[in-house]
């Protein structure tokens, strides 16, 4: 191995106290690159940005995913940022280098058993907090809308001859909601425990705030007081993460893609897409826990 490669390890070791199995990926990633240079004709040290974009671009077109080259190209960051910090380098090729574009991380939706919890938390809330609490976590868990989609229904929204609801969702793109029984239900009762206020008459949830409805922050607030009264943590507990575990339960019970990304309101089925990874990991952690062969 090039010594300067071998220092840089070393580095990393004994003043950041690198992990063996980090020290190996390094190893590993550098290794790599510096193979590529040689078949070029330039040291690794010497390598300049051009040379190093074509090594990501080989990596792209051996099917290495964008996070696998992002991951290699960082460890490139720090050799290079070693060799310019120990007077080896004048300059950092690096520098010149955009990061591959890495997909949207992967939701975390709660589990199944999760939103039963929540909802047994949100009843838990005393008065018309409690019952305004498990309406949101209904409506939010049985239809999949965003919280400004939520907070903005009209008062009309629950007409018994409507079980389709119209929402206006992101530029002003229209779809249609079934909304199920249980959570018609559970709205209607938080409404008739409302006082009298003067948006009651055009919002579903209606307040005494400026817009006249239900604010996304008191909105958030109610899902943090139902998660701690539930046991679970607070953090994991958004309108946004109701909405991911709307669609992860929804995909993992059979729906389709197509289906999803009109419930969802998306412009593009690839943003649905991401959903289909969240069933994959699933089904592989199923595999690797239940498999026969899977342990060997």
């Amino acid at each position: 191995m090039d010594r300067h490669l071998e220092a840089f390890l070393e580095m990393l070791a004994a003043e950041r106290g690198a992990a063996r199995n980090t020290l190996t990926a390094y190893r590993t990633d550098l290794e790599d690159a510096a193979a590529f240079a040689t078949r070029q004709g330039v040291p690794l040290r010497e390598a300049g940005p051009e040379l190093l974009r074509a090594w990501l671009r080989h990596l792209a077109d051996q099917g290495l995913s964008p996070r696998t080259a992002a991951r290699r190209l960082s460890a490139l960051r720090q050799y290079f940022g070693f060799l310019a910090r120990d007077g080896l380098r004048a300059d950092d090729p690096t520098a010149a280098l955009d990061s591959p574009r890495l997909p949207p991380g992967l939701p975390k939706p709660l589990a199944e058993a999760e939103v039963e919890a929540l909802l047994a938390g949100a009843a838990k809330l005393e008065g018309r907090r409690g019952a305004l609490a498990v309406a949101v976590v209904e409506l939010l868990y049985a239809s999949g809308l965003r919280a400004s989609e939520l907070v903005a229904l009209p008062a009309a929204a629950l007409r018994e001859d409507a079980p389709l609801v119209a929402i206006r969702g992101k530029g002003g793109r229209e779809r249609l909601v079934p909304i199920s029984a249980r959570a018609r239900a559970a709205a209607l009762a938080a409404r008739g425990e409302g006082p009298a206020m003067p948006g009651r008459q055009r919002w579903l949830f209606p307040s005494r705030g400026a817009s006249g409805h239900l604010t996304r922050q008191t909105l958030g607030l109610l899902l943090k007081e139902a998660a701690l009264a539930a046991g679970l943590d607070p953090a994991r507990v958004s309108p946004h993460v109701l909405r991911h575990s709307f669609a992860s339960h929804l995909l993992a019970r059979g729906a389709d893609l197509r289906s999803l990304q009109l419930l969802l309101g998306h412009a593009d089925i690839a943003t649905t897409q991401i959903y289909t990874q969240v069933l994959e990991e699933r089904l592989r952690q199923v595999v690797q826990a239940h498999h026969p062969l899977a342990q060997g």
